[in-house]
């Protein structure tokens, strides 16, 4: 079907499935099929043949048939309900200027042809739904019909049973949740008109329509959080084991410039935070997730621990639970969690750089027994006594003691230098990492602020998808419910990792910087935007250039195509500027001065106990 004529036929000999016997066909055998240009022929679109070309031909979903080999189907004072498509009368080859319909192909569906002539579609519209380019990326890591064949173990509950043929289904209620998590401007019936609105217009057996929000709701309680869950703890191990080839391939290569951070040792840098997000203030929610603030003020929270790759951004590993009071105790819990149900993520390849809310000498003990590395900031009243001497590099080694165990850990201290003045805050960090010469302090000490790249900043692209999506303002969640609440939060970590998907592979097609002070360099994903990359996604949706019965050809065009998109939307950074910015608007503070300007320098570390440069 497509959606200027909603209706496509072709293949020689293809025989129409007609619902009910007619007694007097409209048209001859022949006329309803389409002539082509002679040309090689090539299996378009499977199990249909259709006299094709060359790659490009496979991979169109327009279709050109002249206006007047389009014919109206339905016999005159039937008394049907109308709605059928315009069939192919049979063509002859187009010549210049003659009007011609340019049709594009929303679904390939077996065709019903019902007495008085309507040509109509057989299936339902949620059938054909798809993601577009994120579900693209999503097979590509998971398997072909990852969504399919979770939804295949779903047994819905409450007033849903998923026998009758309705307007929704489990596989489409995982995509709209998914797709609502990528929209914080949309209702539900955005959503789900994002999702299915070139399929509803096609003529099907049955009149379909654009569900309402109370059907999304009543179909997200039947299949409850699990099958979120499920979805994200695969794709978030699909996610580990492609950084894990990823460093394989690298180390294979020897060449790691634009890779990863360099720390030494042919280390991967992760970075691990936790973050609280708001939800509407039921009386469950905040039963079961409770505030981060003083009892029973502002919005109730949801915690969760993030662990990522610093230098692209992609998330490896989440847990999450009740806001709790303490944020340190909090965070700490979900990282002692963390550890007991996802192992597999602390890896030996890996160095965690953290914040001075994680160190405690059980917890790094936890850690390095999974014999992954560590970087840590400490705070300053946590006391570290020396053994030895300073290293030619300014680090020494210190013991860190407390809850009746000792651990021998490296001590890095620096200060940072900005535009000739040195900033008033010392900088501590430990690691486990004892060998200077591997793995040299300044080294060490650059790789720190990877931290705020990999977890604060991965952390803010990914909560500008659900900015205002709930009754407040800011990053919120939009369900009232602790189950929802969780299924929301599962579909929107799977959601915005499937952005950083893309953003991973518009990379690895990208052309490298033409201008700038990373001309020559290649494009790395941090380089790219992720609501650009986010807006992509969400319009091959709407384009509908990925519904399940497109030829495959045609599928890998259209996200090719997207990837481009992306690759194109780079960051821009290091921005000088040579004027005062001109003021337009009033200004809130009237008497402020306005030639204060915003000029970028370069940061310098030093590292204590070495001769400055």
């Amino acid at each position: 079907m497509c959606r200027a004529c909603s209706a496509w036929r072709a293949g020689v000999g293809w025989r129409l499935p007609v619902e009910d016997p007619v007694s007097k066909p409209i048209f001859s055998p022949w006329s309803l099929r389409v002539s082509f240009y002679s040309v090689s022929s090539r299996p378009a679109i499977p199990g249909v043949e259709i006299p094709g070309g060359d790659q490009a031909a496979v991979q169109a979903v327009m279709v050109a048939v002249p206006v007047s080999a389009l014919v109206w189907p339905v016999r005159a004072e039937s008394g049907g309900d109308g709605r059928s498509a315009l069939v192919v009368a049979g063509t002859l080859p187009i010549t210049v200027g003659e009007p011609v319909v340019w049709c594009k192909v929303v679904v390939v569906a077996p065709a019903v042809v019902r007495r008085d002539g309507r040509v109509q579609a057989d299936g339902r519209p949620c059938d054909h739904a798809r993601l577009g380019a994120a579900e693209r990326e999503l097979d590509r890591r998971c398997g072909p019909g990852t969504i399919e064949r979770i939804a295949a173990d779903v047994r819905p509950s409450g007033k849903v049973k998923a026998v009758a043929r309705r307007e929704m289904s489990v596989a489409a209620t995982i995509r709209a949740v998914l797709l609502m998590t990528l929209m914080p401007d949309a209702d539900a019936r955005e959503v789900l008109t994002t999702l299915l609105e070139g399929l509803v217009e096609v003529p099907w057996r049955r009149a379909h329509t654009v569900p309402s929000p109370t059907v999304l709701s009543t179909w997200r309680a039947a299949i409850g959080e699990a099958p979120l869950q499920r979805l994200r703890r695969e794709v978030l191990a699909a996610v580990v084991a492609e950084h894990r080839d990823t460093a394989e391939d690298d180390a294979e290569d020897r060449d790691t410039a634009g890779v990863r951070v360099e720390v030494g040792g042919g280390l991967r840098l992760g970075a691990i935070d936790g973050t609280v997000t708001r939800m509407p203030d039921t009386a469950a929610n905040r039963a079961a997730f409770g505030s981060a603030g003083a009892a029973d003020t502002g919005y109730p929270q949801i915690r969760h621990l993030h662990v990522s790759d610093a230098f692209t951004r992609a998330t490896l590993g989440v847990v999450c639970g009740p806001a709790g009071g303490d944020k340190a105790e909090a965070e700490q819990a979900l990282l002692d969690r963390m550890l007991a149900e996802q192992p597999d993520v602390f890896t030996p390849d890996r160095l965690w750089v953290m914040d001075r809310n994680f160190p405690g000498v059980a917890r790094i003990k936890a850690m390095l027994a999974t014999g992954t590395h560590v970087l840590i900031r400490v705070k300053s009243d946590i006391r570290l006594p020396r053994i030895g001497p300073f290293a030619e590099d300014g680090s020494y080694l210190a013991t860190l003691s407390g809850g009746g165990a000792s651990l021998t850990m490296r001590v890095i201290e620096y200060h940072i230098t900005l535009d000739g003045a040195t900033t008033p805050e010392l900088f501590c960090l430990l690691t486990d990492l004892l060998d200077h010469h591997t793995h040299p302090a300044h080294l060490l000490a650059g790789a720190y602020r990877w931290r705020w790249d990999g977890s604060e900043t991965a952390l803010r692209e990914a909560k500008s998808a659900i900015r205002d999506a709930g009754p407040g303002t800011g990053a919120i969640l939009r369900s009232h419910s602790p189950n929802m609440i969780r299924q929301e939060h599962a579909a929107w970590i799977v959601a915005t990792e499937l952005v950083h998907a893309a953003t991973r592979s518009a990379a690895a097609i990208a052309a490298p910087f033409q201008k700038g002070p990373r001309a020559g360099q290649a494009v790395a994903a941090r380089h790219l935007s992720f609501t650009p990359a986010r807006r992509t996604l969400i319009t091959t949706v709407r384009a509908g250039s990925a519904t399940a019965s497109l030829p495959a050809p045609a599928q890998t065009a259209a996200h090719h195509a997207a990837l481009a998109v992306i690759a194109t939307a780079r960051v821009t950074t290091d921005r000088h500027r040579h004027r005062h910015r001109k003021i337009k608007t009033r200004q809130p503070f009237s008497h402020a001065p306005h030639g204060i300007t915003t000029r970028t320098a370069p940061a310098h570390l030093h590292v204590c106990g070495t001769t400055a440069a």
